[in-house]
């Protein structure tokens, strides 16, 4: 009986594994009927390009093309990039280029800006988030590729280029022209102390450099006896994502969960977890951001809400959630594959979805006219005291003031959004000190 069941057994794995083969075979078979007949459609179709257009083209243009054509029609940031283009990719990553200042992406099937890179011809010409290329140099953009529309916005430094741009906010046309320069970001724009003690950083991008920046930042301000922070990455597109989460790595504790990806395979869930360094787990802070935020920096928003680490603040962001690998290719070409999608620690999906900030504050710039009169009085008070110490003042502290590289500069009075966040900061620090005293 034993040995019945035992050949029994036998001869059950073996059918079973006879019924695996045949399925895996079955699976080979359909995969072939299914791709090897398109590739011959692929190949008799580029033989008769190749042989019968009017103009001669090489093998490799044609190649190159249906790549192109190939990427293009999965997503607006896949993308094959031909060697020079690929060369182009890694001297942006780099922080230094030539260009417009501009980040952009085909959304609605129209190009469209992303964000304008601060103090770059792009946003000195007056160019917005959400506005849409219609036409570059008169040419339209219609059915245009990101790889053809960054070429025809580059150039050499000193060219101009004229964009006719479709601003639906304001249900105009605009012409601008804009003469191309060379690309220079530095990723901390601004570090310094505001009032009460109060820092504020401004973060453009998320590049190769940038994390060293950030740290000599923050190490100035605390330095500067910072209590308390304002991190504004409005306007800022994203960029390496190893880079983002190593800057929200500041403010939460070692290996908690920052985003994690996910692809279409079953299991293919990759957490990225914050890096051991040093933490500032117990400043007060609130993150500015806005429509131009995307990606990287709506990973740091999304992780700091969801940890209930940092006040959002501002208007909702962009919704740039998607991970684009590249892939290098044989002769210097490149993949650039859109292979997962984003989401916050708690799950939430950034991608065509944003983060919603947790107070909404519209933007609304105060004219320096404005911004007078509200502190006319407090101004004569100032400055009849000044008057009455200005012949007492020794030399040396006015020298002294001058040198110091946390100066005080009252460009976010003009500011509603980053005023809001400066009282609402204020407030949190006076909140917290009643409580000690009140233990």
């Amino acid at each position: 009986m034993r040995r019945r069941i035992f050949i029994s057994a036998i001869v059950l794995a073996a059918s079973i594994s006879v019924i695996s083969a045949l399925v895996i075979f079955a699976a080979e078979q359909i995969k072939k009927e299914s791709v090897y007949p398109q590739l011959e459609l692929f190949s008799d179709a580029l033989t008769i390009v190749h042989s019968a257009y009017v103009d001669q083209v090489s093998v490799r243009d044609l190649i190159y093309g249906a790549l192109k054509g190939m990427l293009s029609s999965l997503d607006p940031h896949s993308q094959f990039l031909d060697p020079e283009a690929y060369k182009e990719l890694k001297v942006e990553t780099e922080g230094q280029f030539g260009g417009l200042g501009i980040e952009i992406t085909i959304k609605d099937n129209l190009l469209t800006i992303i964000t304008p890179i601060e103090d770059t011809p792009a946003w000195k010409a007056g160019v917005k988030t959400g506005d849409r290329i219609v036409k570059i140099d008169g040419e339209l953009t219609r059915d245009i590729t990101l790889p053809d529309a960054v070429k025809k916005l580059r150039g050499k430094p000193g060219t101009e280029v004229n964009l006719t741009i479709l601003r639906e906010s304001e249900s105009r046309i605009l012409e601008i022209k804009i003469v191309r320069d060379i690309i220079k970001i530095n990723d901390v724009k601004k570090a310094q102390i505001l009032e009460d003690n109060i820092g504020y950083i401004r973060l453009i991008e998320f590049r190769e450099d940038t994390a060293k920046e950030f740290e000599a930042a923050l190490k100035r301000l605390k330095e500067s006896k910072m209590d308390a922070l304002i991190l504004d990455v409005r306007y800022n597109p994203g960029g390496l994502l190893d880079v983002a989460i190593d800057i929200t790595s500041s403010f939460l504790p070692k290996d908690s969960l920052v985003v994690w990806t996910k692809s279409r395979e079953e299991g293919s869930k990759v957490e990225f977890k914050s890096k051991g360094k040093d933490h500032l787990l117990d400043l007060p802070m609130i993150v500015l951001i806005n429509e131009g935020s995307a990606s990287g920096s709506e990973i740091l928003a999304g992780a700091l809400q969801d940890h209930h680490r940092a006040i959002i603040m501002g208007t909702k962001s962009f919704g740039k959630g998607s991970v684009q690998t590249v892939i290098p290719m044989g002769d210097g070409s490149a993949l650039r594959l859109t292979t997962s999608k984003y989401f916050t620690p708690s799950g939430r999906s950034i991608h065509n979805i944003g983060i919603e900030p947790d107070i909404i504050v519209e933007p609304r710039f105060i004219s320096e006219d404005e911004s007078e009169e509200k502190e006319d009085i407090f101004k004569k008070l100032e400055e009849n005291e000044n008057s009455k110490k200005e012949k007492e003042k020794p030399k040396s502290e006015e020298k002294m003031k001058q040198e110091n590289p946390m100066e005080k500069e009252d460009f976010y009075r003009r500011d509603a959004q980053l005023l809001r966040a400066l009282d609402l900061l204020k407030a949190i620090k006076v909140y917290n000190k009643n409580l000690e005293k009140a233990k």
